[in-house]
């Protein structure tokens, strides 16, 4: 006697459902948010020091701002409110950064029961990966940020002498930060995409030329220093992960 099939429609959700569900997911998101940022804020002078790293080393040696031989020139501010500004933005970028593999745990929770079974195995392999392209991300950022400073700082020529506001450094390496390890998300995302078939190795095959341009524009826009340093660093990356998709999605048979 044959065994009955098990319907995978049976545990589909209404609209209404998904709507609870979102509702769920998205408060569970805005508290992680805010449980990290309250972290931050508390760790604001080490987490101050260490983002400040970049800017003192490019500007070490440089005595028309107060640099020494052994420290670069210290970032300023130019009204009452500015510590208080700089310190609430590290805690708002710092707590959503520190959060983000939470979030995109939550969203995978959320699509999952849209999935086949067989497809449910990989929220594990997500979120772990998640979180290591995440920080993989931040790192190469870190790295950029000191030749991205250089070349930001040397291209209006020697007349000019800079003198970096903290709130707007900040910004710029926050931003770096969060734009690269979102940028590296991206294996995750059509790995994804191949698994609820909407795309498939053989598309990607066909569409490398157009994913290469389509990838260096993406990095031109969402780099906030448009640098060219910036841009390579994330476009080639990007590029590898493409490929990296493709190599994954034959061992998946997508």
């Amino acid at each position: 006697m044959a065994e009955p099939e098990i319907d995978d429609d049976a545990g589909r959700m209404t609209l209404v459902e998904h709507l609870v569900e979102l509702r769920k997911r998205a408060i569970i998101c805005a508290i992680a948010v805010v449980v990290c940022s309250t972290i931050m804020f508390l760790l604001y002078n080490h987490v101050l020091h260490f983002l400040s790293a970049p800017y003192e080393q490019v500007t070490k040696g440089d005595t028309a701002c107060g640099g020494t031989k052994t420290h670069g020139c210290d970032l300023i501010v130019t009204d009452p409110l500015g510590p208080l500004s700089v310190r609430l933005k590290i805690a708002g970028y710092g707590g959503l950064a520190l959060s983000v593999p939470i979030i995109f745990w939550e969203i995978w929770r959320f699509v999952t029961p849209g999935l086949h079974k067989g497809e449910r195995r990989y929220a594990i392999g997500f979120l772990i990966s998640s979180i290591i392209l995440f920080a993989l991300g931040a790192l190469v950022a870190w790295f950029t940020v000191s030749k991205a400073l250089e070349f930001l700082l040397n291209v209006g020529g020697s007349s000019l002498q800079p003198f970096i506001v903290a709130d707007k450094y900040l910004t710029l390496v926050s931003l770096m930060i969060i734009a690269f390890g979102v940028a590296f998300e991206f294996p995750l995302l059509l790995v994804f995409l191949m698994l609820v078939r909407v795309i498939n190795t053989q598309q990607l095959r066909r569409a490398r030329r157009w994913a290469a341009v389509g990838i260096t524009v993406f990095a031109a826009v969402i780099t906030p220093s448009a640098d060219p340093f910036s841009l390579v660093f994330m476009a080639v990356p990007m590029y590898i992960f493409y490929e990296a998709a493709i190599i994954v999605g034959r061992i998946l048979k997508r």
